[in-house]
């Protein structure tokens, strides 16, 4: 007996000895795996642009020019020489361009949108040919006869060529001139009034010159060129005409020290919530906290891994979502450590209280991930830019839960207990009092739960009625003042500026007098001012105001601007998107469970969604896409609380016999459901808040907001999930008391996990 206790503690401690090392080793495999991540504009610069494509000729956008104009604007950004563009085709007439990385955004927006179309015409402005008549990706840099850079041009149909140049020839002195134009306007371009600045930046005048005889030989633009404006005039003719007129309806633009400043703060509040999850759980559950901690370590490099290998950009808010996903996976370890915790209270043998636990929390898990992940997939079909991001995140972050913080799990705790080591160590390894757990051989009862002696719904009218004044409070404010609406939804420009430099709103104001601007709203906070201006300012006016702040304070400059056409459409996507996000979790939870946890479970969800507008409202909080991203991913975490509880609360239920069912007795196992699952729901909540109080409080300002939501959004969600999912559910289905169960009593048997070899069997 003495040796196999023996090699029980050698093979736990070999076991632990080769997880240390498999954490060691993960956390220097962190380090190439970040550096080949591609980050997005927000994390290191560059600029967002969204266009709205319409037909030069005036004609019905189709999805063959909206097509024809991605890959045109593709050629132009690889001239570009960005490493990781995005070009995105969103709807039918619209094209979102990401350059993350880019050192000159004026000129790559200037690029971007130049229709780039040469025309040969007259010195009266009439057409004679058009760019047709060259060879495709023809243009290349030449010299002039003097050796100054000039554009070479390869003519593909020369008979043509001839007999134009034949023509022109013959006009006589004076007249024999061919005009070269690039983007020709008919309605400010004139040779007549630029003819003697062609060849200058000034003018889309590129080449007048005089035609002697005809020719068919290759033509050379000279004029006054610097080598970059020839550089830049060749890959705009080599890219291409663009098929369709680009409206650029939305933008924004990160100064690149902005981003950098961003990540770093991002990244050092990412790696302390992680900490801080770890040392929590460790705390609560001991060893069963350190494989649990294991776990996350690998579950975090998968989540990277797997968003590297499907080329997926990290955000601002991806990283939101990481961290958001990691409190929910820890969630899953929960939920199984509590059911354990359970068996060994009622008096069983770690290895059966192990196994028992396992299969008795998979449902609740397996529930409580595919709502999220409803969520998460409405969210990725209906979001914008970063909300798609978000989505994409959370995706990743619900699949790698269900290997890593389930069965992985699971795997490691089950190799521990093999070893025997901890049969009579419960408390080592999962922090429970031996005194606790009763001797079944003595018949010794099982104790009550610590909750036991709290009546959740005694007084169930005060949560309601607490609800309700936050609500309503929120209401007020809002017809008093409305929203804090950011531009997303309001239309205009935001300016984020950061500087060393002592900002107050005076001198703001003073600032935006000079560039014959007007803010709607400044705010300093720290290092940090934002500025609301109600117009949205052109890109020349962007370009300035990114300069006028960069020079005058050594500044790191955020600028966005939205149109009324992309706030209009976010808002009837934000409002589909929680409309159908509330529809799905209905017909989910009704087929899982039953239609009146459904109807409890998206009233809860309804009031979430309700305070946290309120919350925004009473403390004057900005209300962006983020927002609405906080509030999808609020109903995707609320119900999966809500559904933690409801599974045990059918659980308690199907033990009963419905006809004999007291009203009284019914409230008992709905208060003692809860009891039951409160301890969970508490550490499940820590775990999920710790991230995001972290990120409020060293995180970067630009997903102030989003976490504000978000910690708003789980404390109401806990709330709800205890008193308002629950409550709703005893009120409809008190009606029901002494009738005949329409459901199966072995539906829970349809639930139970799939055995597994090796984890649960």
């Amino acid at each position: 007996m003495a040796k196999g206790k023996k090699n029980g503690k050698e093979k736990v401690i070999l076991h632990s000895i080769f997880l240390v090392l498999l954490v060691v080793g993960i956390s220097f495999c962190f380090i190439p795996l970040f550096k080949n991540l591609k980050f997005g504009l927000d994390l290191q610069g560059g600029f967002e642009i969204l266009y709205k494509a319409d037909s030069i000729d005036g004609s019905k956008m189709t999805s063959e020019k909206l097509t024809a104009t991605y890959k045109t604007l593709s050629k132009r950004i690889d001239s570009l020489g960005v490493s990781e563009p995005e070009i995105i085709v969103e709807g039918q007439n619209r094209i979102r361009v990401k350059l993350a990385g880019v050192s000159n955004p004026e000129e790559a927006r200037s690029q971007l949108s130049t229709v780039a179309t040469l025309s040969f015409r007259d010195i009266e402005d009439n057409l004679l040919m058009t760019s047709d008549v060259l060879k495709a990706g023809g243009a290349k840099i030449g010299q002039a006869s003097d050796g100054s850079p000039a554009v070479a041009l390869t003519v593909k149909d020369k008979d043509t060529f001839y007999k134009v140049t034949k023509e022109i020839s013959e006009r006589g002195e004076g007249k024999n001139y061919i005009v070269i134009w690039l983007d020709y306007n008919e309605l400010k371009d004139s040779y007549s009034k630029e003819g003697k600045l062609c060849g200058s930046s000034e003018s889309n005048c590129l080449s007048a010159a005089t035609v002697s005889q005809g020719f068919a030989s290759d033509v050379i633009i000279q004029g006054k060129f610097t080598q970059d404006e020839v550089s830049n005039l060749v890959d705009l003719i080599n890219s291409g005409s663009l098929p369709s007129k680009l409206t650029e309806i939305s933008s924004n633009t990160v100064g690149a020290s902005f981003g950098e400043k961003t990540l770093q703060t991002t990244l050092i509040a990412g790696i302390l919530a992680i900490a801080a999850i770890m040392v929590f759980l460790m705390i609560i559950y001991h060893f069963s906290g350190f494989i649990s901690s294991v776990s996350m370590m690998i579950y975090t490099f998968l989540v990277f891994a797997i968003f590297w290998l499907v080329g997926g950009v990290l955000t601002l808010p991806g990283i939101a979502a990481l961290l958001l996903g990691i409190g929910m996976a820890v969630d899953s370890n929960v939920i199984t450590f509590a059911r354990i915790r359970e068996e060994l209270l009622k008096g069983k043998s770690l290895p059966n209280a192990f196994r028992e636990g396992s299969r008795e929390s998979f449902s609740a898990i397996l529930d409580s991930n595919l709502t999220t992940l409803i969520v998460a997939i409405i969210m990725f079909i209906f979001g914008e830019s970063s909300i798609k991001g978000f989505a994409t995140m959370l995706i990743i972050t619900i699949v790698v839960t269900m290997f890593t913080m389930v069965f992985l799990t699971r795997f490691l705790l089950k190799i521990f207990v093999k070893t025997d080591f901890f049969t009579n160590k419960v408390k080592l390894f999962i922090n429970i009092n031996p005194k606790d757990i009763p001797n079944v051989a003595k018949n010794e009862k099982v104790k009550p739960n610590r909750f036991h002696k709290i009546n959740f719904f005694k007084h169930k009218m005060v949560p309601i009625t607490i609800s309700l004044l936050v609500i309503l409070s929120g209401c007020i404010m809002f017809g008093v003042k409305g929203f804090n609406l950011g531009i997303d939804y309001k239309s205009g420009t935001s300016i984020s500026i950061v500087s060393d430099t002592k900002l107050t709103k005076k001198k703001i104001t003073n600032d935006l007098k000079e560039l014959e601007l007007t803010a709607s709203n400044i705010e300093i906070a720290s290092d940090e001012v934002n500025i609301r201006i109600d117009k949205t300012l052109d890109g020349d006016k962007v370009k300035e105001v990114n300069y006028f702040f960069e020079e005058k304070y050594d500044a790191k400059v955020n600028i966005g601007v939205v149109t009324n056409l992309v706030q209009k459409e976010l808002i009837k996507n934000a409002i589909l998107s929680v409309i159908i996000a509330l529809i799905g979790i209905i017909l989910y939870v009704s087929i899982r469970f039953k239609f009146s946890y459904a109807i409890g479970g998206v009233i809860a969800l309804m009031h979430d969604v309700l305070i946290m507008f309120s919350f925004f409202a009473i403390f004057r909080f900005e209300i962006s896409s983020m927002f609405i991203a906080a509030v999808l991913a609020i109903i995707g975490y609320s119900i999966n609380d809500t559904i933690v509880s409801f599974d045990r609360l059918r659980e308690n239920l199907e033990k009963e016999d419905n006809k004999k069912l007291t009203k009284e007795k019914f409230e008992s196992i709905c208060n003692l459901s809860v009891q039951e699952t409160f301890t969970r729901t508490i550490y499940t909540t820590v775990t999920t808040l710790l991230p995001v109080v972290i990120l409020i409080l060293l995180g970067s300002s630009g997903i102030f907001n989003f976490n504000m939501a978000m910690l708003c959004g789980l404390i109401a969600g806990t709330y709800s999930s205890i008193f308002v999912a629950t409550i709703i559910f005893m009120a409809i289905e008190k009606r029901n008391l002494g009738k005949e169960k329409k459901v199966k009593k072995v539906y829970k048997d349809d639930l139970e996990e799939k055995k597994i070899k090796g984890i649960n069997c």
